[in-house]
């Protein structure tokens, strides 16, 4: 950031999603809604893969990940743009903004990679099943989800010490409801179109390389479904697939729709309704669409209610 800037820019204001006061309220429930789900959705697949050591595979390490990703990016986001239902056009400070920005890109970049080592894992389970625990080993998993992690926090430090290089003067006010990269070069008065281009560059790398990975992954696991000879074992064997499969084309699609375009071409309205997709309702409904499609989540869940009820039985017995 430059010297002159850092003394006198204190904070930004968030707009949030609406200035229309009858909106507020209903939007501020129904938002808070979908958060409590997200929040209790992801945390509570987190403990039931934590406690049951049935799920302590590959696959299930990978999705409990993926639920900790989901819980801490919406939870990055939403607790703001709540507030800012009841306090209109809302003050972010300059290092809160800078945090914001931070944490979100980490998150949002780590969960392509991860996505695209869930679809290598679906690959191996598939095409060398003999050979899946040999080749899917504790140290790949961790080496794979570590290295997920490595490139969002790589592409934090490049693009948020660019980002917050520029000089802002046009306005303090992001027409947004957090602070994110392409409504902060609107603000900008410096010259941005290196910052454009690592944006584009960075996302077009996200998005490359781990969709090459899915599709390879795919493609093969395609490949080997096609040459089941019984039409129950093609249904069986795509199933196993088709939970991550959505949840792919949910995030790559919002998420490549908002950053792999030129920021002439951001329409601040529309794509602040698209954040909120990939924000808010898909940490919502990954949880949702890995335990309904699953029959060893549903299980454990049900096991647990079980135990629930049992154990509170029993402390009502005694009370009795």
């Amino acid at each position: 950031m430059g010297a002159g800037n850092t003394s006198e820019l204190r904070k930004f204001f968030l707009v949030g999603l609406t200035d229309d006061p009858q909106l507020q309220p209903i939007l501020f429930a129904l938002f808070f809604s979908i958060y409590a789900v997200t929040v209790v959705g992801n945390l509570g697949l987190l403990v039931l893969i934590t406690v049951n050591s049935q799920l302590h595979t590959p696959m299930y390490f990978f999705l409990s990940n993926l639920s900790f990703l989901d819980f801490c990016y919406s939870s990055v986001t939403v607790p703001k743009m709540l507030m800012g239902f009841f306090s209109g056009c809302q003050s972010i400070s300059f290092s809160g903004c800078v945090v914001q920005t931070s944490c979100f890109l980490i998150f949002a970049v780590t969960e392509f990679f991860l996505l695209a080592s869930m679809a290598y894992d679906r690959y191996v389970a598939i095409c060398s099943p003999l050979l899946y625990h040999t080749i899917m080993s504790p140290r790949l998993c961790l080496q794979l989800v570590a290295a997920s992690y490595a490139v969002g926090l790589m592409n934090m430090v490049l693009l948020t010490s660019t980002t917050f290089r520029l000089t802002f003067c046009k306005s303090h006010v992001i027409t947004h409801y957090f602070c994110d990269i392409p409504p902060l070069l609107k603000l900008s008065c410096s010259d941005t179109q290196i910052l454009q281009l690592l944006l584009f560059a960075c996302g077009s790398f996200n998005v490359s390389v781990s969709l090459a990975i899915v599709l390879a992954s795919y493609t093969c696991v395609f490949l080997a479904i096609i040459r089941i000879p019984s039409a129950q074992g093609k249904h069986k064997t795509f199933s196993t697939c088709a939970s991550h499969l959505t949840a792919v084309s949910l995030y790559y699609g919002t998420t490549v729709f908002i950053y792999l375009r030129p920021t002439s071409e951001y329409l601040l309205g529309r794509d602040r309704l698209v954040s909120v997709f990939y924000t808010v309702v898909i940490p919502m409904l990954n949880p949702m669409i890995y335990s309904l499609r699953n029959k060893d989540v549903k299980e454990t869940f049900g096991n647990a209610l079980k135990k629930m009820s049992q154990f509170f039985s029993l402390r009502t017995a005694r009370l009795l």
